[in-house]
């Protein structure tokens, strides 16, 4: 069992941390980091993490990605459509625009897509790699910092004295943890080949090495497990296998402030028949 073959099931979790950083900003709370307002454990939405692996594969390996802001998605799908002779205003998905746009972007392949929004419609993909958010092992404390700076922008500006002031928001550390799922048959829809899964794990190994800002400038991938299963329905329930992989304070540790602080259990001997278990990081 390999964890490259697309006609298997996998589930995989995601172990990663910050220090003095922002991992994903709420626009809603003046870009604070996100957090559970009822138990303060941080949290990194899919999105997110999803927009990572996007930039990666595009930065990485020059593949076109069709979540992106430079093009508008109906035009990117009205060029499939066209391609293959679509018509316009069909009430029916054309399966021939929605194979095209499989084909060309790696992130419907792998993510899917809403495709029906134009004047061609494409239907809808489902994806077969689905993540959950990541949420912090123990509550978060983000921080509102204040900051300055001697640049401004207008002459008006450059009245109001030598420095102006700003935020940073950031957590002082936080480690956080998510699961995902691989469905075969739904790469079998999309056209997913052992390159693209292969690919997908690497992006996740390096998830944040090409992606360092001033508020992401410590962001570190800790560890990822990824479950095969021998049969492409699967040998065993996901949330039995994710039980497997624990995630402790080390005794004595009342406030964690590094990865140290913490303690991971891999519980290899209690795998189930028919899973295979492989440490990427």
């Amino acid at each position: 069992m390999k964890i490259g073959d697309p006609n298997k099931r996998h589930e995989f979790v995601l172990l990663f941390d910050v220090r003095d950083g922002n991992p994903n900003g709420d626009p809603d709370a003046g870009n604070l980091p996100r957090v559970d307002p009822e138990t303060m454990h941080g949290i990194v939405t899919d999105v997110a993490l999803k927009r990572k692996v996007r930039d990666y594969v595009q930065l990485t390996r020059g593949m076109p990605i069709f979540i992106q802001s430079k093009t508008a998605l109906n035009a990117l799908i009205a060029e499939a459509a066209q391609k293959v002779g679509a018509e316009k205003d069909s009430k029916v998905p054309n399966e021939k625009t929605r194979t095209e746009l499989c084909n060309q972007y790696y992130d419907i392949r792998m993510f899917g897509a809403v495709l029906s929004t134009g004047e061609y419609n494409a239907g809808q993909v489902r994806g077969p790699m689905q993540l959950t958010f990541a949420r912090s092992i123990d509550p978060v404390l983000p921080l509102d910092l204040t900051i300055t700076r001697q640049a401004r922008t207008t002459e008006e500006r450059m009245t109001t004295g030598e420095t102006e002031m700003g935020r940073k928001p950031i957590v002082p550390y936080g480690l956080y943890r998510s699961h995902g799922f691989y469905n075969p048959f739904l790469a079998k829809q999309t056209g997913v080949d052992s390159e693209d899964l292969a690919l997908f794990w690497e992006a996740l190994r390096n998830l944040f090495e090409f992606d360092r800002s001033a508020s992401r400038g410590e962001m570190t991938v800790r560890g990822l497990w990824v479950f095969t299963h021998d049969k492409a329905y699967g040998s065993a329930p996901a949330h039995r296998l994710f039980d497997l992989i624990r995630v402790t304070k080390k005794p004595g540790i009342d406030v964690c402030r590094d990865f140290s602080d913490y303690q991971v259990e891999v519980l290899a001997d209690e795998l189930p028949a028919g899973v295979a278990l492989e440490s990427l990081v």
